[in-house]
């Protein structure tokens, strides 16, 4: 499928944007923040809420499937405008947090991280059409990867602060910071992002809210997307819920020494983001995704024969961390032009694709470990990987 650029020239469209891509990487940052934050503090929320720690594991299984949810909300961006829909975004995260925070109750808080989950699924795929309509192709993966920083942000910059916040103002406290932060948010994007224009809105009410799944469908290359985003994203999962148990078993680490490796892989999708918004662009981002794909099967291949010692462990995550993140970067920014007249429909599938995926590879990488080892995780994660080549 051929790839059309936008009308839009490179001078005019990416020094205006400069701003925007700051204004909005600030509130992704707080979304990825909500979002990953229970991961590490599920103990501390479980005695916060007197509940057991398999509570706080439903509640962070609760969160990943607003993935599937938001997917119904692409056709309304396309429809409606990408700015209103991450305006709404940024309101369920708003309200989300201020809930938990006021109300420290589990139903309670179990239904904020759903709604700060679903705000993100909402406001990823409405900026991510709204950079794919303003920015020019040949610029697409510069812009993309520097929105995406947001997410390793949130592991070295986001979850540090919180823990901060809870160490010396409790558990709730981080609820209400990011409470605040999504307001402010609402604020500075409701006052400094132009309003959608009315041309595409027209258009996207003549063809109808379901209309664009009726186009994704009979589009090879954006099933293929989906197809791929859900592969590799369960080929990554299936080893993350893992890595801790296996260098917790392997290298007799502790909780601090297990910290270190989070950062490690914060520090690896940072440098994968990077990447992407370094060489993507001139290396092409369909070559880009098929060069990062094959160099991460090949690292998932390797890891295996790197458990000797742990800084060969640790470099082989790393490895794989900063070859998924470009993978995943790269793509993204090249499904943004998929569909051009839908493309908060196409990312939202694409996400919702990916979110399926880190299901099933969280479903399986237990099992999967416990059974064969890191040998059997890695050498299955490279071959669901292969499948996202097909």
């Amino acid at each position: 499928m051929s790839l059309r650029s936008t009308s839009l020239t490179p001078g005019r469209t990416i020094p205006g944007l400069i701003w925007q891509v700051g204004l909005v990487s600030l509130c992704r940052l707080v979304f990825n923040t909500a979002r990953r934050f229970a991961y590490p503090f599920a103990p501390v929320l479980s005695r916060g809420l007197g509940v057991p720690l398999t509570a706080i594991t439903s509640v962070i299984a609760v969160n990943q499937s607003t993935a599937v949810i938001g997917m119904f909300f692409g056709p309304l961006a396309d429809r409606l405008g990408y700015r209103l829909m991450m305006l709404t975004g940024l309101g369920m995260l708003t309200v989300g947090m201020f809930a938990g925070g006021f109300l420290p109750f589990y139903d309670v808080v179990l239904a904020a991280l759903f709604l700060a989950g679903l705000g993100k699924s909402v406001f990823d795929p409405a900026l991510q059409a709204y950079v794919g309509e303003r920015v020019p192709f040949q610029r697409r993966g510069l812009v993309i990867g520097v929105l995406e920083f947001s997410w390793a942000g949130s592991t070295l910059l986001g979850i540090p602060l919180v823990g901060l916040l809870i160490e010396h103002m409790g558990w709730r406290a981080p609820f209400f910071a990011m409470g605040g932060l999504g307001l402010l948010g609402i604020a500075a994007l409701g006052i400094l992002m132009p309003k959608d224009g009315k041309k595409s809105v027209r258009h996207q009410t003549a063809a109808g809210l379901w209309s664009a799944w009726w186009r994704l469908g009979q589009e090879r290359a954006a099933l293929g997307a989906i197809g791929f985003a859900f592969f590799v994203s369960a080929a990554n999962d299936n080893l993350f819920v893992v890595y801790g148990a296996w260098l917790e078993k392997s290298f007799s680490l502790s909780i601090l020494a297990l910290g270190l490796g989070t950062s490690i892989i914060g520090v690896a999708e940072l440098s994968g983001e990077s990447l992407t918004a370094a060489i993507s662009d001139r290396l092409g981002l369909k070559r880009s995704v098929g060069v990062g794909l094959a160099l991460c099967i090949i690292s998932y291949g390797v890891l295996p024969l790197l458990c000797q010692t742990l800084p060969l462990a640790l470099g082989g995550l790393f490895f794989i961390f900063l070859t998924y993140e470009f993978t995943i970067v790269s793509a993204l920014s090249l499904c943004t032009e998929l569909l051009p007249g839908s493309r908060a429909t196409m990312m939202s599938g694409f996400l919702a694709a990916a979110g399926i995926g880190r299901v099933v590879g969280a479903l399986i990488g237990v099992p999967v470990w416990m059974k064969g080892g890191i040998q059997l995780t890695g050498y299955l994660s490279a071959a669901i990987s292969c499948l996202g080549l097909l």
